[in-house]
């Protein structure tokens, strides 16, 4: 019979955190800080340093990413593990980072890099060769174009760093059992309440899993699907190199920056006079977690760790002679000793934080690694005590992913990927061309006649233009664009935003998530989790927020009254189906029916002319008014009409059942055909939203963010009762942050999005969204600044080049809503 062993003295909730590896012991350190003590650590190797990731983990820290939030958890690692001491060592040598170029491509995207570390205030500096040869003396300087120096990364010494924090949290309450392995995961109904080990049950009220590789064991014995894939990354450390060691170093381990050589998918860095170098050039290595032994079975099996392999000599000869190229003095040495540890990708290579959909209190802290790893620890841990975390983290939800996106082999598809690209550059809206296509609207055979250039979001297949448009483009006056922005754009797109301006357009709007709330309460239940006034008679629209209890924008919602008792919402994610499903009352049913219905948008100023003559219902302005729903038949086909226009034009969002689509989209498309209806994509249709202010949830606006900075402020209704996060909204003072719009000055320039933005030539804020503006002849951009006056000058920095912009009003394209509402 199994024994529980004795717990402490209760201090908060029984927290039971599976893995005692750099992730587990951090967690335990900022959970304890916040007062509740009663955690336990369960550990299935030895302590400190148990086999997994965190026991061979090599520690570089680069804070830089194309992520907003990557880079704050990199910055609160240094931070911490900075302030940190094991045994009289820091937890972290400052030594700097040096990213080198050997290609022009490269040596762009540096610029690029810089300007993300602007934006997300970390401190950097472009250097050439010469500088990158000072910092690294062993470069073939005549290899190297330039570099980007960051003198705050460095190294993270994560075995040290996991023993300091495991002593501060013991010292407060926690406990460290290590040699325990989890053998099963005890539930009551949809909630966890104790974990099982060969040695003893641990009761639980929340569950953590930070198990590293082995997460998806754990979240099998929970039921919960943890979509990640171990993969196997070459680690080698040479003999002493001749000229390596810096004598001025005295004892230190690394006195030089680490050092990155992503053109040939290498890093290096010091170990006294030796060097240890990583690769990703070779081939994925997938290892199944199910497969690896425990701690004392590795070691029988003559493996110095569960997660470190026999090395495999065929992979590393091409990087080797790599290495060689670029550091000749390594031609006089060898390599001495050599592993393939196993660490964590995920299809999209974020991590994955936070509470399972599957089973209520149990917690995934799972693919972090190192260089993330307290700042993962310390949001987590807010998010468990407060109730939110403190920085947006919807993009390491683990409700990001839709169900067809954690089958076993998506996961391996895209996670091997993942692992082929880290260090490729790669563009903002570059899709993966692995497991696809995966989902595809109704209408996608039509699409791929009209020759739609398809892009990926959330599994879906969207059309971003349509080549059948290309002889619209012939003829405008459109400005050259650099190499950059020119990816994955067509000209065609601004011919289907003049299309849509001027005559009628088709838009696929199915990937866009549809939730039906129902039942006696869920008009009360809507109307106090929104901030609208959602209780208006059946027919009537509304544009509202979904906040958090601190008042930052959990996500937008368009909300949609058919009955007394049924709504359609239009949401962002699954997270937002997560939350309205968990907070509903038992009178109250939240589904999903996003599969199973499909969309089209009608816009343009001929909308009506094409809708009209297909339908008996009224279609015009007095009979149907803007924001508002009804139901009816457009030729054959049932379908809900939406007067709702996210392009700034006439229209209506046309919603039938999915296998109705095909005969909605043809319907429309022949009745169209006299009127020179075209089919439009989603590159038209940013521009056209941003031309008209129209915010992105999950890119302009998150839950960092209240309902004045983001500019949707007249989605609060205060005239109606109590809401979630009224009494945080109403308490705070003015705004000193804005999400502001700017117009380039030049024509002829365009940004992205990620910039950073300069006023008086320091970095202020960054561009959130960004598009040409074609009916306006100017790249709009909304950036988070501090709050400037219209005319305000500023610089984006695209490249290294400073680009001159203006604050301006909105909307910024028909400020009267009159092309709407006629």
């Amino acid at each position: 019979m199994s024994t529980t062993p004795a717990a402490p003295h209760r201090a908060g909730p029984r927290v039971v955190v599976i893995g005692a590896g750099i992730v587990g012991c951090s967690l335990a350190d900022e959970l304890t800080a916040r007062g509740w003590h009663d955690v336990t650590v369960l550990e299935q190797g030895p302590l400190p340093a148990p086999g997994g990731s965190t026991s061979h983990a090599p520690g570089l820290v680069y804070r830089t990413s194309p992520s907003r939030t990557l880079t704050a958890f990199a910055r609160y690692t240094v931070e911490k593990f900075s302030a940190l001491h094991h045994e009289g060592t820091s937890c972290f040598q400052a030594v700097g980072g040096l990213e080198i170029a050997t290609t022009p491509e490269r040596w762009a995207d540096l610029h690029r890099k810089a300007g993300l570390a602007a934006s997300w205030g970390v401190r950097g500096e472009l250097v050439d060769a010469a500088r990158c040869r000072e910092l690294w003396p062993l470069l073939d300087e005549s290899a190297v174009l330039g570099g980007f120096h960051t003198p705050g990364d460095g190294l993270a010494h994560a075995v040290p760093a996991a023993q300091a924090q495991l002593v501060r949290a013991t010292a407060r309450g926690a406990r460290f059992l290590d040699r325990h392995t989890v053998t099963g995961i005890e539930r009551s109904r949809d909630r966890v309440t104790a974990v099982v080990t060969d040695r003893g049950t641990f009761p639980a009220d929340h569950v953590v899993c930070a198990a590293g590789f082995w997460g998806p064991v754990i979240g099998r014995m929970a039921g919960v699907r943890v979509p990640l894939l171990p993969l196997a990354h070459q680690y080698a450390r040479t003999t002493p190199v001749p000229g390596l060691r810096d004598e001025a170093a005295g004892d230190a381990e690394a006195s030089r920056p680490i050092l990155r050589f992503q053109d040939r998918d290498l890093y290096f860095r010091e170990h006294g006079d030796r060097l240890g170098i990583g690769s990703y050039a070779h081939r994925p290595l997938p290892v199944d977690p199910f497969t690896v032994p425990g701690y004392d079975l590795a070691r029988a099996r003559h493996q110095s760790m569960p997660s470190s392999l026999p090395f495999t000599p065929e992979d590393w000869e091409p990087s080797w002679r790599d290495c060689r190229w670029l550091l000749p003095a390594l031609r006089d040495v060898r390599i001495e000793e050599g592993f393939n540890g196993v660490f964590s990708f995920t299809p999209d290579g974020m991590p994955v934080i936070g509470e399972a959909r599957e089973l209520r209190g149990f917690w995934l802290a799972e693919a972090v690694w190192v260089t993330h790893s307290a700042g993962v620890a310390r949001e987590l841990a807010r998010w468990m005590v407060e109730g939110r975390p403190g920085i947006d983290l919807h993009g390491c939800e683990p409700a990001r992913f839709e169900e067809a996106q954690s089958a076993p082999a998506y996961v391996h598809d895209r996670g091997a990927r993942q692992f082929v690209e880290v260090y490729d550059v790669i563009h903002p809206q570059q899709p993966s061309q692995a497991a696809r296509p995966l989902r595809v609207s109704p209408f996608h055979a039509r699409q791929v006649e009209l020759g739609a250039h398809f892009l990926e979001a959330g599994g879906w297949e969207r059309p971003h233009w349509f080549e059948a448009n290309a002889p619209l483009a012939e003829g405008l006056d459109l400005p050259a664009r650099d190499a950059w922005s020119a990816r994955h754009w067509s000209p065609i797109a601004a011919a289907e935003a003049r299309a849509t301006r001027e005559g009628v357009a088709l838009y696929d709007m199915t990937p866009l998530r549809r939730l039906e709330v129902t039942g006696p309460g869920a008009a009360d239940f809507l109307q106090r989790t929104t901030t609208g006034n959602v209780t208006r008679k059946p027919g009537a629209v509304t544009y509202t927020l979904l906040l958090d209890e601190a008042g930052g924008i959990r996500s937008d919602l368009t909300v949609a009254r058919l009955a007394p008792d049924h709504y359609q919402v239009g949401a962002n994610t699954l997270a937002d189906l997560d939350w309205l499903s968990r907070h509903a009352p038992a009178d109250v049913q939240v589904r999903d029916v996003t599969a199973g219905t499909c969309c089209v948008g009608v816009w343009g100023p001929r909308a009506r002319d094409l809708v009209q003559p297909l339908t008996d219902e009224d279609f015009s302005h007095e009979g149907f008014g803007y924001f508002r729903a009804r139901r009816a038949h457009l030729g054959h086909v049932p379908v809900l009409a939406m007067r709702l226009s996210y392009v700034g034009e006439l229209g209506w969002e046309l919603y039938t059942t999915a296998d109705l689509g095909l005969r909605l989209w043809d319907t429309l498309w022949e009745a169209g055909r006299e009127l020179g209806v075209v089919a439009a994509g989603r590159s038209a249709f940013n521009s056209l939203r941003l031309e008209k202010g129209y915010r992105s949830w999950g890119h302009d606006m998150s839950a960092e963010d209240t309902p004045e900075e983001a500019g949707v402020g007249f989605a609060v209704r205060w005239d109606k009762g109590d809401f979630t996060g009224r009494s945080a909204l109403a308490a705070r003072g003015p705004a000193t942050r804005r999400l502001t719009p700017l117009l380039l000055d030049d024509p002829a320039d365009v940004v992205l999005g990620h910039e950073p933005v300069r006023l008086a030539g320091e970095a202020v804020g960054y561009v959130t969204s960004a598009a040409y503006g074609y009916t306006l002849g100017r790249c709009v951009a909304y950036a988070w600044l501090p709050v400037l006056a219209p005319t305000t000058a500023v610089t984006v920095e695209y490249f290294g080049r400073h680009l001159a912009a203006t604050v301006a009003e909105e909307p910024l394209f028909d400020p009267k809503m009159t092309r709407i509402r006629r």
